[in-house]
Order: C-alpha cells, then sequence, then structure tokens
C-alpha cells in the first residue's frame, strides 16, 4: 500500500504518514488480543492493547456482542485511529426477528418476520452509514436485506 499524508489526529505536529488501512469486525465490547485483532494489529506493530481498550471504551454505545466494523488507519509511528461503523444490518435483522441465523434457502424458506416498524427502526440506526438520499430508499435496503435471509417483512 502507499503511504499517504493525512492530518494528525487531535492536531498534533504535521502530518502523519499512513502505512496502513483496514476494515475489521469485532462484537461490541468485546475487543481482545486474541484473532481476529492481534494478528490484524500485532503484523503492523500496533499496540493491541490500547486498541482493545479503546475499543471497547468507544463501543459502549452499542449492545454487548453486536458485531461492528471498525476502520482503522495505522501511522508510520505505529500510532492509529479508528473509526466505527453502526453495527452489521444482518445483525440486527437478526435480532428484532429474535432468531441466531437467517434462512439455509432464503426465497424458499422463510425463517421469521420482522416488522415493518422494526425495519423503520433498523434503517435510522443504519442511515448515517448508507449511501441514500431518503429514509425510503435506506428501509428498501433493509427489506431487501432481510429478504435475502429468509426473513419476510410483515405490516
Amino acid at each position: 500500500m502507499k503511504a499517504e499524508k493525512k492530518a494528525s489526529p487531535a492536531g498534533a505536529g504535521g502530518p502523519k504518514e499512513v502505512v496502513a488501512r483496514f476494515r475489521i469486525r469485532i462484537p461490541a465490547q468485546e475487543a481482545a488480543p486474541a484473532p481476529p485483532v492481534g494478528p490484524a494489529l500485532g503484523q503492523r506493530g500496533v499496540n493491541i492493547a490500547e486498541f482493545c481498550k479503546r475499543f471497547n471504551e468507544s463501543s459502549k454505545v452499542f449492545p454487548k456482542g453486536m458485531p461492528i466494523t471498525a476502520h482503522v488507519t495505522v501511522y508510520k509511528d505505529r500510532s492509529f485511529d479508528f473509526i466505527l461503523k453502526t453495527p452489521v444490518t444482518s445483525a440486527l435483522i437478526l435480532k428484532y426477528a429474535k432468531l441466531e441465523k437467517g434462512s439455509s434457502e432464503p426465497g424458499r424458506k422463510i425463517v421469521g418476520k420482522i416488522t415493518r416498524k422494526d425495519v423503520e427502526e433498523i434503517a435510522k440506526i443504519k442511515l448515517p452509514d448508507l449511501k441514500v438520499n431518503s429514509f425510503e430508499s435506506a428501509c428498501r435496503i433493509i427489506e431487501g436485506a432481510a429478504k435475502s435471509m429468509g426473513i419476510e417483512v410483515v405490516d
């Protein structure tokens, strides 16, 4: 990956050289040095304990265990920043449908139902991360994801 210059976090000094950018999915409040966190950060020289502490503190706004995607930026001096995204859509759908997993045969076998109100709640949560122009479009995306999991949307 090509190194880039980026404004440093917290306005300290000059720009920092970016050496890596990656995404990692970790359950909220459950980051630990074990895989997948340890290997992903260790190979880039990041302080794993500090990352875990900061991630767990930042993810307290989400239900414990909910899968969260973190976009991590690692700098040449081995410091890092991360941005937490909203929980994974499929995990939210399963939570609202009160299911462990989706259908093994989506489109043929319906394994659960969620209401239109549930779809709207999920869309409100996911709206900051969805690239849509309207709330209705966000709802349609959630409905499509539910359908692809074998979960029916009812009124």
